[in-house]
């Protein structure tokens, strides 16, 4: 046990040194201010970026500079970062494809994804310094596509908490409140995207993972359906769990970033990358909005779709602020004259105990089998898999 915590508490010191340094070797464009040419360089959407760059007036490496200054302000307010690729970023925006759906867009990934010759290490001290040997399905599409990987981002050991937070990497706050988390497990990303460090990101979700940090950090996702987007030759602490399959999906600064997001990555064919994705073409037609803004007051009748909205999931009640975003949601809706419903599904408490038993049916003995004497767990996972691992008919009195 003693060589075990030894071990954790070097690969720790030597991981945030490996970090802290690959940002002093930065050359010193990336620590000044943020100059009026980056900030129109921020201010643009991914379709004013793309086409910009396909056009020829603008540089792939310009929007790297403008963007990898932004995320390493994020990271000084919030510890955002795991691993720092600028460097080797620069070569990647010069060599980008110049024509595709997102040709010169740096592009931030949770530190699950796997790209060649760096770390996926997701805050198990026993897997630093050891990087992946090859890209991962998704990476491949999205360098097709001519966006540029340039950041990866925290999270909590495990990936099952609700913060993103470890003792290789330490703890990611909210940029809104320092006090704050910024979700989890793909807070670190959140964090990012609500600073203005990254334009568009990818994160994973099983339970929440990209939504819950969406949610309190102020920035869009939308959890994909399984076999949306690659997800095959990426790090995960649970491997071979297909109970409740694990998503990668997209996150955004804006709405419309999104959808753009979600429609260049689908426009690339993604079943010819990962053999698990759905061979099903984006088709515009079942698309509410599209890349034009709708005009207020206009009528959406021949896009008109039905609505459903579930208010109270009949364990823990809505929040007033929560309540009345739906409702403000909902309201918008009906103004562009689309069909809301009232949903009342099945006990969604049933299926939570359901899908808790499908998540941790081992008890929790592989997610946490990697963990060294010493390093440190969310206490709430913690207590989750103390649970997870007591005789059946204990489970059965407390449930």
């Amino acid at each position: 046990m003693l060589f075990s915590y030894l071990a954790h508490r070097r690969a720790c010191a030597a991981k945030q040194a490996e970090r802290k340094n690959r940002i002093n070797e930065l050359p010193a464009r990336y620590k000044e201010p943020i100059r009026p040419k980056d900030a129109i360089i921020l201010g643009q959407s991914i379709v004013s970026l793309v086409k910009g760059v396909q056009s020829g007036e603008m540089e792939p490496s310009d929007i790297l500079a403008a963007y990898g200054k932004q995320a390493l302000r994020a990271h000084a307010r919030t510890n955002c970062l795991t691993e720092i690729m600028i460097l080797s970023a620069e070569t990647w925006a010069k060599e980008c494809n110049r024509k595709g759906p997102l040709a010169g867009v740096p592009v931030s990934l949770k530190d699950t994804v796997a790209i060649s010759g760096w770390d996926s290490s997701i805050g198990y001290s026993i897997w630093a310094g050891k990087p992946m040997p090859k890209d991962c399905a998704l990476v491949r599409l999205l360098r097709d596509a001519g966006a540029v990987p340039y950041v990866k981002t925290n999270i909590p050991i495990t990936l099952m908490s609700g913060e993103a937070w470890n003792d290789l990497f330490g703890r990611t706050t909210n940029p809104h409140k320092s006090t704050h988390t910024s979700g989890g497990s793909t807070g670190g990303e959140a964090a990012l995207l609500a600073f203005g460090g990254s334009r568009i990101g990818v994160g994973t979700d099983v339970a929440g993972s990209v939504r819950l940090p969406a949610h309190w950090s102020g920035v869009y996702t939308i959890k994909a359906s399984v076999g949306r987007f690659p997800r095959t030759g990426n790090t995960t602490g649970i491997p071979g769990q297909e109970g409740v399959p694990p998503v990668y999906s997209p996150m955004a600064r804006t709405l419309g970033d999104l959808w753009t997001f979600w429609r260049a990555v689908v426009s690339m064919k993604p079943w010819e990358y990962d053999y698990s994705c759905l061979l099903m073409p984006w088709d515009d037609s079942h698309h509410l909005f599209s890349d034009q803004d709708v005009a207020p007051g206009s009528s959406l009748a021949p896009y008109k779709r039905r609505w459903g909205v579930l208010w109270d999931d009949g364990v823990i009640a809505p929040s007033p602020a929560c309540k009345r975003a739906l409702q403000i949601v909902v309201d918008v809706l009906r103004k562009y004259g689309q069909e809301v419903v009232d949903l009342n599904p099945p006990s969604p408490y049933e299926g939570f105990k359901i899908a808790s038993q499908l998540l941790i049916a081992d008890g929790g003995r592989t997610a946490i089998k990697h963990i060294r004497s010493g390093e440190s767990n969310d206490t709430g996972v913690v207590r989750a898999l103390q649970m997870a691992s007591l005789p059946r008919w204990i489970k059965r009195m407390y449930i």
